[in-house]
């Protein structure tokens, strides 16, 4: 996925939690005492204005002001287990879909409103895409 955003010298840590894990950190740092599937925590604030709307692939990457870790992504394996039951798809592909979510969210997009919300929803199919392409070329060779 970084390789497609045109993110080189970037790093990021996942974890894979337990909704116990998962729900702790979200009361803790978000005051919702709930388990989520996904949370993302940036080391660095962004400079004020910069912001990736409207890039697409490697044009993400492009300015981005920071190398070296850029942050964490924090996944709950059973809530992403439950989704990915619920919409008929595998766990994999689950996972794909959170991380891409996630490292989105580092990178500074957001869905508070309609139009960000698109923006983050068509970004990830995006990475998801990218990161099956990714899988395929590995596996084949």
């Amino acid at each position: 996925m970084l390789e497609h955003l045109g993110l080189e010298g970037v790093e990021l840590s996942v974890a894979l939690v337990d909704d116990a894990a998962i729900r702790e950190l979200n009361r803790t740092y978000r005051h919702k005492d709930k388990p989520t599937d996904v949370l993302s925590f940036p080391l660095h604030e962004r400079p004020a204005g910069w912001k990736p709307k409207g890039a697409r692939g490697a044009e993400i990457g492009a300015g981005f002001p920071f190398t070296g870790p850029i942050g964490d992504v924090i996944l709950s394996i059973d809530t992403a287990r439950r989704q990915a039951e619920g919409a008929g798809r595998p766990l994999l592909a689950e996972l794909t879909m959170l991380l891409a979510h996630g490292l989105l969210h580092l990178l500074g997009y957001d869905h508070r409103t309609d139009a960000e919300d698109r923006e983050m929803t068509a970004r990830t199919r995006e990475l998801e895409a990218a990161a099956q392409a990714q899988r395929k070329k590995i596996l084949q060779g």
